[in-house]
């Protein structure tokens, strides 16, 4: 007489398999995804708006004080927006904007607020010598992007 005995479970070559079909889903999906491409489009999102965010603080500035830009010191010549650059951000924070934006990958991408202290942006800015008009750029910008905004 036969024992009817039956054995529940999976066998090491079916399991196997399914690992093998999950590993080449996951390496489908992180190429598609491209984690390194997704936080470069995020920083220069970032750097983006912080340009915009500069170029309106220098814009009410200018507003305030008739568009008379020379107390900011701007030049043709892009310089950076910084403690030894162009020094905007005693005649900007906190009445124009709360804190001066830095680029993501500078000052671990924390804002100024103080700007008794040392500090550097990372974003340049410039004025036009023939129409005036002011160009903040975002020289670290990631994936060939250019960021820069004129107005």
């Amino acid at each position: 007489m036969k024992s009817a005995r039956r054995v529940k479970g999976f066998t090491l070559i079916e399991l196997l398999v399914v690992i093998g079909i999950l590993a080449v889903l996951l390496a489908i999906t992180l190429i598609a995804i491209n984690p390194a491409r997704q936080f470069s489009q995020a920083n220069n999102t970032k750097r983006s708006s912080d340009v915009n965010a500069i170029l309106n603080a220098v814009g009410q500035y200018a507003a305030d004080n008739q568009g008379n830009l020379t107390a900011l010191g701007i030049t043709a010549t892009a310089s950076a927006i910084a403690d030894t650059g162009v020094a905007i951000c005693d005649d900007l924070v906190p009445q124009y904007i709360a804190a001066l934006p830095v680029d993501p990958l500078t000052n671990n991408g924390t804002s100024i607020t103080n700007c008794a202290a040392a500090y550097t942006t990372g974003y340049t800015i410039s004025q036009s010598a023939t129409d005036n008009r002011i160009t903040v750029n975002a020289p670290d910008a990631e994936l060939s992007e250019v960021i820069s905004v004129t107005r």
